[in-house]
């Protein structure tokens, strides 16, 4: 086996891994407010979110190029497959170090953090405006169309069933929970692999098995879908109590607002505009968004606080780490 086509297989590898950790860092988006409202149970929750995953997927390419073709231009052969490897490291240790304190940051932008990163290092060409117009923009508009919008929604849930009885309302609202968490989970499938396989079919391109212009393969598709899915089943516990929990006591007309909410962020940006855009930062704003509707000190900004934190850490972090694995990775390879 060539050095060529051994760190092609490495970097697949490293992609999938940091694809499951996706699943598993970003499980919490799609079914806490479910989960905290007992709309579902928690073993129910994640089958479902995986199994819309691994549909969501499949619905779509656009953001996958973004990732593979608009954000960086690695050279050809090893040194670039060098720097794609250490861009996934770098995303995959903002993503355990962030799961570990239970902080729901962007696996999104940890990834574009590290190619960025990687490639600054690497004195490789970043394409600025790329990362202007489909990274920086969106990433500052999805989390304020995500508060305004779920408090829309919230706002008018308080208007129309004003005069209903709370307990009838609430049970009806559990039962449209599960609608609008598969809803959610589907775009994050669609959204969130979709960065994975445009990861991969980068390191095809740089290691000379496919033409920039190809279409991405079926297979990179659908080991894509199934790894984040399996990350996904398996559960992103701690970062689940703080969406479900901390930032407010979400009741379940609140959760199916801000799962409404974020999907329609989620669908928009990805199949209008093939921005990879954070379901981390939208569901967040989102259910920041319906307990501001109650009453502003309904959230807990200290916690908010520090997820916003987190946010602004993401990209710089994920980048310094890439750079460090870069220079490690470059000694012992080349």
């Amino acid at each position: 086996m060539d050095l060529s086509l051994a760190l092609v297989i490495g970097v697949v590898v490293i992609a999938l891994a940091f694809d499951y950790t996706n699943g598993f860092h970003d499980a919490a988006n799609a079914i806490a407010t479910s989960v905290s409202t007992r709309a579902l149970t928690p073993r129910a929750a994640l089958f479902m979110a995986a199994a819309m995953n691994f549909i969501g997927a499949h619905l779509g390419t656009q953001v996958a190029a973004t990732v593979g073709k608009g954000i960086i231009d690695a050279p050809d052969g090893s040194h670039g497959l060098v720097i794609v490897a250490s861009a996934l490291i770098g995303a995959i240790c903002w993503n355990l170090i962030t799961w570990y304190f239970g902080l729901p940051s962007s696996s999104s932008h940890a990834l574009i953090g590290g190619l960025v990163g990687a490639a600054l290092a690497s004195t490789s060409a970043v394409h600025w405006d790329g990362v202007l117009e489909k990274v920086v923009v969106p990433m500052v508009l999805s989390p304020l169309l995500g508060f305004t919008l779920a408090g829309a929604i919230m706002i008018a849930i308080y208007w129309i069933f004003r005069n209903s009885q709370p307990g009838k309302t609430n049970r009806g609202f559990r039962y449209a929970q599960t609608v609008s968490a598969a809803a959610m989970a589907l775009g994050h499938g669609l959204q969130d692999a979709q960065k994975t396989m445009g990861v991969i079919f980068l390191s095809l391109v740089v290691g000379g098995y496919i033409n920039p212009g190809s279409e991405i393969p079926q297979w990179v598709i659908l080991a894509s879908a199934g790894a984040i899915s399996l990350g996904t089943y398996s559960g992103g516990w701690r970062i689940m109590r703080t969406l479900g929990r901390r930032i407010i006591a979400l009741d379940p007309p609140q959760g199916f607002a801000a799962e409404s909410a974020a999907a329609v962020v989620l669908y928009t940006a990805a199949i209008g505009f093939g921005a990879p855009i954070s379901t981390t930062h939208t569901i967040t704003s989102a259910i920041m968004g319906v307990g501001a509707t109650k009453r502003l000190s309904a959230v807990r900004w200290g916690v908010a606080g520090n997820i916003v934190t987190g946010w602004i850490l993401t990209i710089p972090a994920a980048a310094l780490v890439a750079a460090v694995s870069y220079f490690a990775l470059h000694w012992v390879v080349e």
